[in-house]
């Protein structure tokens, strides 16, 4: 009797050990497929929405996103919603490359918000179709360099720079004094250079012979009725035309839903939407309470920017 016991004990004890390197098992292939859910868009057939906001640079987050989108089947097509005055001209050039990759396996087209010049207006040539608000303001076809000048202010407080350089146009423009021939020649060469770039995707984009685009080009704001008629832009309307056009000329399915896709910040991790809404909320206070405006954020550009404000004066 006794041994019989003992074998029913140790059978027990088997089938609780059994059960529970199988319940274990089980744990860890969910936390698996939590992880890679976690770590995995997944969505249904749709059209992605992508806004382009504020001020353009050069970002990685937005690149890896629109490589993602132009790989993920389920996206049919992207909107381009773009309400940004421009940036530097080599965060909307990496914008541009970005977006036509894209636009090679699937339509893109590009709705304007308030404004989208200059950078902005660069990021609109690189959709398949633009389509703004009568009052949009766009254009703004042009490069800038600008740099603060201390040299009459320096002098009248007896201050003086010294500087040993390599050659002549080492560093320069610079701040401290007027800027010489040479160095004002060499700058106007680089704004050149990049208003030819800028220049050339206009007229490839927009179907444009060279001396139209020259004169469309010359810096100045237009509004969308005014782009239409100029061929800037493509029609009038807002995300129903974008969407219609989709349907109608790409031949998108009809009825997809639209849906918000960001570039996934480093900083922001896959915490929760109410701790990401605290972050952003918090972040809009602080850049409040700092007194940020498009002024001063424009004075921190490097380089050539391609970017459109009134003039404060």
């Amino acid at each position: 009797m006794s041994f019989d016991a003992d074998a029913i004990t140790d059978r027990r004890r088997l089938k609780r050990r059994l059960f529970f390197w199988r319940f274990a098992a089980v744990v860890a292939v969910a936390v698996a497929i939590l992880a890679a859910i976690g770590t995995t868009r997944f969505h249904h057939t749709q059209i992605a929405r992508v806004e382009i906001t504020g001020i353009i640079t050069d970002d990685r987050d937005m690149q890896k996103l629109l490589k993602e989108l132009g790989d993920d089947r389920a996206v049919k097509a992207v909107i381009l919603s773009i309400d940004s005055p421009g940036g530097t001209t080599t965060g909307a050039e990496a914008l541009y490359i970005g977006v036509r990759q894209l636009a090679a396996k699937k339509p893109v087209v590009a709705t304007l918000g308030t404004v989208a010049a200059s950078g902005g207006y660069i990021a609109a040539l690189s959709a398949d179709h633009i389509v703004a608000r009568g009052n949009t303001l766009t254009g703004s076809i042009g490069v800038l360099f600008e740099w603060p000048q201390f040299a009459g202010l320096m002098e009248k407080l007896g201050i003086e720079v010294q500087s040993v350089k390599s050659a002549p146009l080492k560093a320069e423009p610079a701040p401290y004094h007027k800027p010489s021939p040479e160095a004002l020649a060499a700058t106007r060469d680089l704004v050149v250079s990049s208003y030819d770039w800028f220049l050339g995707l206009v007229q490839e984009r927009r179907k444009l012979d060279a001396a139209t685009a020259k004169k469309l080009g010359d810096g100045r704001v237009y509004t969308g009725w005014q782009a239409v008629q100029n061929k800037l832009v493509d029609e009038i309307g807002g995300e129903d035309e974008a969407v219609k056009w989709l349907t109608t000329m790409r031949k998108v399915p009809t009825g997809l839903p639209v849906e918000d896709w960001a570039p996934e910040r480093e900083d922001e991790g896959y915490g929760s939407f109410a701790g990401q809404a605290a972050g952003t909320a918090l972040a809009a206070g602080i850049e409040a309470l700092a007194g940020k405006t498009l002024q001063t954020k424009r004075l921190t550009l490097d380089g050539l920017t391609s970017v459109w404000h009134p003039d404060a004066r």
